[in-house]
């Protein structure tokens, strides 16, 4: 297992959480959109490339023998298989972008962000609803893009995986985008202006302020 080290980072990691249909995906993209020093972290999987995805960028494709390979030097930070296919976290590229002082978010689902809290407790946790399930079965049904069998099992999944938002720091409901958005951007403003976090990017000028009174 790895060593618990989130302590000496100055970045933060968040876990971002929702059942397929709450809105997540739009939500961090415009969360990218405001927000500096902050990235999403790119998984490793071993499913195929849809069209027009790039390695590297929206995933890191590799072979099932490979990504066995990763779990067996503990590369990763959560990994789950998901239907055929597997889904892991780098430890090191998200443990790196940490030191370098940027926030770092992982979308993964209520079993990687406990595995995640167990190794990084200071991970900040935040869940996202939608206002009923009445919506959330309107917005799946919107995309045009699943049977209505495939639909009637993102359902069940998704109340499955609402039933832990209460193993999260934070429960935000995307009932209106705009306010949804702008709580979860209080949620990673707040945490960046925590003690610790500003005694380490303020170090110099704490300094010059404190040798003021001598």
């Amino acid at each position: 297992m790895a060593p618990q080290t989130s302590t000496s980072f100055t970045g933060t990691l968040f876990i971002f959480s929702a059942p397929s249909g709450a809105g997540k995906t739009s939500l961090v993209k415009a969360l990218l959109d405001c927000t500096s020093h902050i990235g999403v972290s790119v998984s490793h999987t071993t499913r195929a490339p849809r069209p027009g995805e790039e390695n590297g960028k929206d995933y890191n494709f590799v072979s099932v023998d490979e990504f066995r390979q990763l779990i067996g030097d503990n590369a990763f930070l959560e990994h789950a298989q998901v239907f055929d296919n597997y889904y892991g976290t780098s430890q090191h590229w998200v443990e790196n972008e940490l030191s370098a002082g940027r926030d770092v978010i992982l979308e993964i689902d209520w079993q990687g962000a406990a595995q995640v809290r167990h190794l990084m407790p200071d991970a900040v946790s935040v869940f996202i609803l939608p206002p009923s399930i009445e919506e959330l079965e309107q917005r799946l049904s919107g995309r045009g893009q699943d049977s209505a069998e495939t639909i009637a099992r993102r359902m069940q999944d998704a109340q499955s995986e609402m039933s832990h938002y209460g193993e999260f720091d934070y429960l935000i409901v995307n009932d209106e985008f705009d306010n949804a958005l702008q709580e979860l951007r209080a949620v990673v403003v707040a945490r960046r202006h925590r003690l610790a976090a500003q005694q380490v990017r303020h170090q110099s000028m704490l300094q010059a302020l404190l040798a003021a009174r001598d």
